[in-house]
């Protein structure tokens, strides 16, 4: 059987997984802190013994796209919204430190200070305990603030401090959980410079129009590879009639 069926089979392929990536990203199109991620793919020649032969198409790495959602206003004391540059800190499910852009917090029956996908927000020394409070607020420095039961409107105490961190987006990969981490799974630190705005929740950056015009580009690819596995697979045929009539 040619060769090139097989090269046809490798474009196909990878078609079918960028689409699956652009798939996941018109998914999250209205996910809180959502970063839509890049898919990408190149030719690879084939090396042997002489030079090299053919080239076949290749996932590589993909990256993810960091800029910024727009910023919607909820009015929430709990809902948070980084500015510009820079994560809140969360402990992942496997008890790693991990990092999200998702400001939509909430405190579960323990007091412990939660995102919605129920994943605790680190602070000072680990988790956000908070206790029973009649007004909590969210500094722009990640400072909670309560104002305890039964105490005067006047009198707030500060609890905790979110865990803002900026590494280098070079150092940052996002795992199948959708949380992004460092390279070696390593903890940032806390950077002072991180602000947030309470009140706000950043919107996903993913474009529908874009992710629905790169999908039809694919699907078009797509049909184009299938058809040369056709194509090659007809060769073949004709080859063996042009040699059963020899």
């Amino acid at each position: 059987m040619d060769k090139s069926l097989y090269i046809s089979m490798t474009g196909a392929s990878q078609n079918a997984l960028a689409q699956r990536s652009h798939a996941n990203n018109l998914a999250n199109l209205t996910t809180t802190g959502f970063r839509k991620d890049f898919e990408q793919a190149r030719s690879m020649p084939v090396f042997g013994d002489g030079f090299a032969t053919r080239a076949y198409a290749m996932t590589e790495r993909p990256g993810t796209d960091y800029s910024a959602g727009s910023m919607q206003e909820t009015g929430r004391e709990l809902d948070v919204a980084v500015q510009g540059e820079g994560w809140i800190a969360v402990q992942a499910p496997d008890g790693t430190e991990a990092y999200t852009r998702a400001g939509n917090l909430k405190i579960d029956a323990f007091g412990i200070l939660r995102t919605s996908g129920g994943l605790p927000v680190l602070g000072n020394g680990g988790p956000i305990a908070i206790p029973p409070a009649e007004k909590i607020e969210v500094g722009s420095d990640g400072t909670i603030s309560i104002r305890a039961l039964g105490e005067a409107p006047t009198v707030m105490a500060e609890v905790d401090r979110i865990k803002l961190v900026n590494p280098d987006p070079a150092s940052l990969r996002k795992a199948e959980d959708g949380l992004m981490r460092a390279d070696g799974g390593l903890e940032q630190p806390a950077d002072g410079a991180v602000q947030v705005a309470t009140g706000f929740l950043e919107g996903s950056n993913v474009n529908a129009v874009e992710e629905m015009t790169s999908m039809l580009t694919l699907a078009r690819q797509f049909e184009l590879h299938i058809k040369m596995m056709r194509t090659a697979d007809e060769n073949a045929q004709a080859s063996d009639r042009v040699l059963q009539i020899s």
